[in-house]
């Protein structure tokens, strides 16, 4: 007697047949193999657990690479003093005064040396132009620092003068040393009073650079 399956032979040959058998075997082993990398990567449910609940490490912000304000404001103000000095003041080798000659491309008066202090473009401007709120600004003159300047803006050009104050003379406040481009003499360094008197044109300001 037949089978009940005798009814439908099988339509696949040999070949087929056996290639059929070999996917099955791949199905199995692969299924296999992916159950051991399971049981074998972490050890446990609570390694895995632990190792997902890792925060990720936090970037290192960049920074600007600019100085603390008070810092920063400190180096320019030495800054502006250092360049002061390499106009050589109070010594035979200072820079002759001039409102028509230059050096390294700043006028040579007293306007054109404190431009080339505070690092501003050559030739610089005059006196008049210091006080614009573009360079500079009023303050009083007990707020006086190392880089600020005291400066007379009024009257005509041999009148109008500007100094770059260093420091107090004493601890009364009557007299600061101060670097400046005189006429008729150069490039010097000494104690001075202007702006310390009652009725001086003489005020005080503050750089826009500090």
């Amino acid at each position: 007697m037949k089978g009940k399956h005798s009814k439908y032979p099988s339509r696949l040959g040999p070949r087929a047949t056996g290639a059929l058998a070999g996917l099955v075997f791949l199905g199995v082993a692969a299924t296999t193999a992916h159950a051991g990398v399971l049981s074998s990567d972490s050890g446990s449910a609570d390694s895995v657990a632990a190792a997902e609940a890792v925060p990720p490490a936090k970037s290192k912000k960049k920074t600007s690479g600019r100085t603390a304000p008070g810092h920063s404001g400190n180096n320019a103000r030495s800054e502006v003093i250092s360049r002061a000095r390499t106009w050589n003041p109070h010594t035979d080798e200072r820079v002759s005064y001039s409102q028509i000659s230059s050096h390294n491309g700043y006028r040579t008066d007293c306007s054109g040396y404190v431009a080339m202090a505070l690092g501003l473009p050559k030739p610089g401007p005059n006196t008049v132009g210091l006080t614009s709120s573009r360079y500079t600004e009023r303050i009083d003159m007990s707020e006086l620092k190392k880089g600020d300047l005291v400066m007379d803006a009024l009257g005509s050009n041999t009148t109008r003068h500007v100094v770059i104050f260093e420091k107090w003379a004493n601890s009364r406040h009557t007299a600061y040393w101060a670097y400046e481009q005189r006429g008729r003499y150069g490039t010097d360094y000494r104690t001075r009073d202007y702006g310390l008197s009652s009725g001086s044109e003489y005020e005080a300001y503050r750089p826009t650079v500090l």
